[in-house]
């Protein structure tokens, strides 16, 4: 079922900063990255220190690529590498985004030695949190029920603590219904709601049929739900099935 218009925005928002991450990971690839100094090991602490300062340098390259498209504030936890790694001395490491990674959520951050008698390359396993406007419900909502300004109250969470995008507009669920079960305290997330339905399952619809220079109203047997925007299959008075999208008004509009 197509997104609602007012999910859009913030979809085009949302999918403008992870391309920004992923450009200025590529970036700062490119610019290099400060060196350990020559002959040293590397140890934990050091191979910390470069990760965060590339990873301060990315997202805020990220964030000026998006051109201030999101109001969030970005959050990193740097993790540790296993104990028992006995990493050769370096004289330069360099973090890079492996391939299939983004900046966003639980990932990893590949460090490899380009300038060392023993080249290694290990991963580092990072959190990267996005802090920003949200929803959440104030209490439980029961499948397919309609919600209300009541139902949810503004607050901020992380948005990539989940791979569902947030709903962080208020006219993106009002008038909305719950598509499952859902529990107090829960962020609103896109596929936790969806259009009402405007017919049900056997009811009697309107079709409008329309090609190359004319348009022919009929009438069909709904074979499912329908919700607007949504595309449906209709059956027709002589048995043929069509499929149409969901107008407003509640006609089906079908193309031949």
């Amino acid at each position: 079922m197509p997104r609602p218009a007012a999910f859009r925005p913030a979809a085009r928002a949302l999918a403008a900063l992870a391309l920004a991450c992923a450009t200025a990971a590529g970036q700062a690839q490119v610019a290099g990255q400060p060196a350990l100094p020559a002959g040293q090991a590397a140890p934990q602490q050091d191979l910390g220190a470069v990760t965060q300062q590339w990873l301060d340098q990315a997202l805020g390259q990220a964030q000026s690529l998006a051109g201030g498209t999101l109001p969030l504030r970005m959050e990193v936890e740097v993790g540790t590498l296993d104990s028992r790694l006995r990493l050769a001395p370096c004289e330069q490491v360099e973090p890079y985004l492996p391939a299939g990674a983004r900046l966003w959520g639980r990932t990893r951050l590949g460090l490899r030695c380009v300038q060392g008698a023993t080249r290694w390359n290990v991963f580092l396993p990072i959190t990267v949190k996005a802090w920003g406007p949200a929803w959440a419900l104030a209490g439980s909502v029961a499948a397919g029920s309609l919600l209300t300004e009541q139902d949810a109250i503004e607050t901020e969470v992380d948005w990539a603590a989940e791979p569902a995008a947030v709903i962080a507009s208020r006219e993106a669920w009002v008038g909305q219904t719950a598509a499952r079960s859902l529990a107090a305290g829960q962020t609103l997330r896109q596929g936790m709601v969806r259009a009402p339905e405007v017919f049900k399952t056997g009811s009697p619809v309107r079709v409008v049929v329309q090609g190359p220079g004319y348009a022919v109203t009929s009438s069909g047997q709904a074979m499912s739900g329908g919700a607007i925007g949504q595309n449906v299959r209709i059956r027709m008075g002589n048995g043929r099935i069509i499929g149409g999208i969901v107008s407003e008004d509640g006609t089906v509009q079908a193309a031949m």
